[in-house]
């Protein structure tokens, strides 16, 4: 929760500030790429204007999470102006919520205005085979905590946001027109969030189904709450590299997870690729 709305305003800017310098007066991308699992290998494909640590960005967390390298790098993907964010930050790490965040709103400050969010989920959908991919329409969030809790920050979006439509409706159906176009299966679906690390019981998947979710994640949310109350058009790509707790025999592991991810890369790259070039 944000106690002091000035001093938090100086770390935006501050930041915002080290990144222009690093552009070396190019224009600002407007587009922001979230990679998740499997989507390491873009940043071998795109043509780099910087790639800088985390820890070089005055007051930007450091990205703990197994196979987050925890770099910004920002150069030309698919013909397009990308900022690519290789690794992100999660709840389950022990940061305040509003940390998860504050790539975001120093991003948007400097005129990115469009957010594409990938993650590695699991399937609750029982109709899903892993690996397969999913255009997030909405998302479930009863156990995030806002990211909007505390003092508003009037200058970047109103106290009460609408989140009728997070997720952009014509990014969606860029998405599938992308993936058919590919031979890709994707399909829509609701994302649910859960804190973690823990993976979720069966009794939470079931109840999740019942809901209405098709897939679940430790992240995305938090940053898709923030984008819209900037006023940032949000796209949300999962891919479902396990079934959820209780579906299958056996227990869930990272590794599957992580396996399952770099097994469907070369598809995860190749969507996000074609998608970015159409946007």
């Amino acid at each position: 929760m944000i106690d002091n709305k000035e001093e938090y305003f100086k770390s935006l800017k501050y930041a915002g500030n080290y990144i222009i310098s690093r552009l070396e007066g190019r224009k600002v991308p407007e587009i922001c790429l979230v990679l998740g699992s499997g989507l390491g290998p873009l940043t071998e494909v795109c043509d780099k204007y910087f790639s800088v640590p985390y820890s070089d960005i005055p007051d930007f967390p450091n990205s703990t999470a197994p196979g987050h390298a925890g770099t910004l790098i920002a150069g030309n993907l698919s013909g397009k102006d990308v900022f690519m964010m290789n690794g992100r930050f999660h709840y389950y790490e022990g940061y305040p919520i509003e940390t998860l965040v504050f790539y975001i709103r120093v991003l948007g400050l400097i005129g990115v205005n469009t957010l594409v969010l990938t993650n590695a989920a699991g399937g609750i959908n029982t109709e899903m085979t892993p690996p397969e991919f999913v255009a997030i329409t909405d998302h479930l969030s009863f156990y995030c905590e806002s990211v909007l809790r505390g003092q508003n920050l009037d200058e970047l979006g109103t106290r009460f946001p609408d989140q009728s439509c997070v997720y952009d409706r014509e990014l969606v159906t860029l998405l599938e027109d992308c993936a058919k176009d590919l031979g890709i299966k994707l399909s829509r679906g609701v994302y649910a969030y859960m804190k973690g690390p823990q993976y979720e019981t069966p009794a939470e998947i079931r109840a999740l189904r019942t809901l209405g979710a098709d897939c679940v994640g430790m992240s995305t949310v938090p940053e898709a709450v923030c984008a819209s109350h900037m006023g940032l058009r949000v796209a949300g790509i999962s891919c479902i590299t396990n079934m959820a707790a209780g579906i299958n025999a056996g227990p869930l592991s990272e590794k599957e997870v992580l396996d399952t991810a770099n097994a469907a890369s070369a598809q995860s790259c190749a969507l996000v690729k074609e998608f970015i070039k159409r946007m």
